[in-house]
């Protein structure tokens, strides 16, 4: 199940350096971001979230200014929750549990 957030983050690439991305959804498997750069299937990028630090993720699926992105490993389903109470503080805009 994804979940709304609204959540900037620093993706660190391997050839790009640092790059910003609002992440507007996330799951235990991944999250879909804006973006401003052009990346390409398969390119991977580590984020940092509340709960977990650091996880890498590849990239999916692009179109425009979105990307789907998947996580090299899933998060367990208590840190997920936490991750998800960290970013969207307000219960009424979280999905049902």
């Amino acid at each position: 199940m994804r979940h709304p957030v609204d959540h900037m983050v620093i993706g660190e690439h391997r050839k790009l350096g640092d790059i910003k991305l609002l992440i507007i959804n996330l799951s235990a498997h991944g999250f879909m971001a804006k973006c401003d750069h052009e990346l390409g299937r398969g390119e991977r990028i580590v984020i940092r979230l509340p709960v977990i630090g650091r996880i890498e993720s590849y990239l999916i699926w692009a179109h425009e200014n979105r990307a789907g992105f998947q996580f090299e490993r899933i998060i367990r389903g208590a840190d997920f929750m936490k991750i998800i109470d960290t970013l969207q503080p307000n219960p009424r805009l979280r999905l049902s549990r």
